[in-house]
């Protein structure tokens, strides 16, 4: 078979998801509290996933990465507010 190069169509290569922290229904400070733990624990470069319902997490996550120096990408649907964040220690 003949490979174009990309690694990921090839029909072996593994997709890596981030880790999901599912963090709905908790309140604050837990959802920001849960992330910093796994952080602590996981290699520079390591993405996660955080799934959050309070509305205090859009303002708490966020400044939490900035004051840390860890990417985020934030969006919201349905009342469900998704944070990719990025491991950069």
């Amino acid at each position: 078979m003949a490979y174009t190069g990309c690694c990921c169509l090839r029909p072996d290569a593994e997709a890596t998801a981030p880790e999901l922290i599912d963090a709905r229904g908790l309140r604050c400070p837990l959802p920001v509290l849960k992330l910093e733990k796994r952080l602590a624990q996981l290699a520079p470069g390591t993405a996660l996933l955080v799934l959050a319902t309070d509305p205090m997490a859009k303002i708490d996550i966020p400044l939490y990465c900035r004051q840390n120096g860890h990417a985020v990408v934030q969006n919201e649907a349905e009342g469900v507010f998704r944070f990719e964040v990025t491991n950069t220690l």
